[in-house]
């Protein structure tokens, strides 16, 4: 699990609706009020905040890390979602992601 850090940028998991914030967006870290909750900026391209929200970490993943300045891969951005998951679930998508392992080998072509 990567531990969210001041100014990092995350990815909203859920809709806010009273905030106007819908899942998938990205905002920044810009406060930290305990280990678990943070002030998240979210703007728009030409820098504007479009809205602050107070959120806690099981609200966002981690999808940039200000520290080393990199991206978070794919791979442990999928690891924080199922981290987030009750375990019938998580069972889920890992029995789903080996379909697709197996369905993506079936479909290479023989050389």
């Amino acid at each position: 699990m990567i531990a969210p850090k001041l100014f990092d940028v995350i990815e909203v998991l859920s809709d806010l609706p009273d905030k106007g914030v819908r899942a998938g967006m990205r905002g920044t870290l810009v406060e930290q009020y305990t280990p678990d909750a943070f002030e998240v900026e979210f703007a728009n391209d030409e820098g504007e905040t479009l809205a602050l929200c107070a959120l806690t970490s099981r609200q966002f993943i981690v999808v940039w890390q200000a520290e080393t300045k990199q991206p978070v891969s794919l791979e442990h951005q999928t690891a924080q979602i199922v981290a987030r998951l009750p375990e019938k679930a998580g069972e889920e998508v890992r029995d789903f992601a080996r379909f697709l392992s197996v369905r993506h080998q079936e479909l290479q072509p023989v050389v």
